[in-house]
């Protein structure tokens, strides 16, 4: 185990995955106002939209318009997801408002990858070829790797922890032969099947073999184990962590009507916090950012901290 980092890095996802998993329609100008109401709290990457087929996902049909929508701020990273080549193209077009960086994406569940985009493993690896190849040829760095479902899957059970390496190892490979150094590999918990000893089962074999390597935590929060989670991996010493504000979100493949988002961001603030690392994050700001997201939703979310407050006005 490592000693407890003394800063992190966290990357919301809020509006991207909450707005493409919320059922009912939201009014673009209250996912702008959510998405500016962030990029005043001290958030330095915030991941706005996903550029995907509308009839798949609907929430994100004005993708387009949030992002000419918002109000940019200095020193915020706004970004996008794509799965594919026609969405790539589509972030293109943003370029001079969106922070593009390019992806290096596996599954280590064939059964969810065919759900999700039609492919097979052996499709979705050749397919990156191709697709570091259009990144390079558009001026986009390729700076992180990232494996869905790597912790577990409903539709084809637990994981071995030897396929995440083996996929680790294709990633860095198709970087190495592509001439791209990568930052970091994220793994994603797509389907919330982690719990802390996976966490730390699948973190420690991955430093075994690559000592240096940067990971990040996905975590999703459907069984209530994403904090939890979150804090293995701050025990192993992961520095970077994806989250959603409020708790906002979930997977519209994974399959369960109980899908949860990403670990909720004001949680995970404050519990860094509590244990003096530093993430550059105004907690109280992003409190009122949850309470905002609730609201542009209508419906209760299940962040904590937003309902609980922290804990200053007792200290004073």
């Amino acid at each position: 185990m490592s000693d407890l980092p003394k800063r992190v890095e966290i990357s919301e996802e809020g509006p991207r995955e909450g707005f493409q998993f919320e059922k009912g329609p939201i009014a673009t100008e209250r996912k702008i106002a959510l998405i500016d109401a962030l990029s005043g709290s001290g958030l330095k990457q915030i991941q706005i939209v996903s550029f995907v087929n509308p009839k798949n996902v609907p929430g994100m049909a004005d993708a387009d318009h949030v992002v000419e929508g918002i109000t940019p701020q200095p020193g915020v990273a706004y970004t996008a997801l794509w799965l594919n080549e026609k969405g790539f193209e589509r972030a293109l077009t943003h370029g001079n408002r969106l922070a593009l960086a390019g992806t290096i994406q596996l599954c280590a569940s064939e059964k969810f990858l065919k759900r999700n985009q039609n492919r097979t493993a052996a499709e979705q690896l050749a397919g990156q070829h191709a697709i570091v190849e259009k990144y390079k040829a558009n001026g986009v760095a390729v700076e992180r790797g990232s494996i869905m479902a790597a912790f577990g899957c409903n539709f084809e059970g637990d994981i071995p922890v030897e396929r995440v390496v083996i996929l680790v190892g294709q990633i860095l490979d198709v970087a190495r032969e592509h001439g791209v150094s990568l930052k970091y590999v994220t793994l994603a918990d797509t389907m919330a099947w982690a719990t802390p000893l996976s966490i730390k089962r699948v973190v420690g074999a991955l430093r075994e073999r690559w000592t240096d390597l940067d990971i990040a935590l996905h975590l999703h929060d459907t069984r209530g184990m994403a904090v939890a989670n979150a804090y293995a991996g701050l025990e192993m010493g992961v520095t970077r962590f994806d989250s959603s504000v409020a708790g906002l979100g979930g997977c519209p493949f994974a399959g369960h009507t109980g899908a949860a988002g990403n670990v909720c961001s004001e949680d995970l603030v404050f519990l860094c916090h509590e244990m003096g690392i530093e993430t550059g994050i105004d907690l109280d700001a992003l409190i009122e950012c949850a309470r905002l997201a609730e609201d542009v939703v209508g419906h209760p979310l299940p962040g904590s901290v937003m309902k609980g407050g922290t804990l200053a006005k007792y200290r004073a």
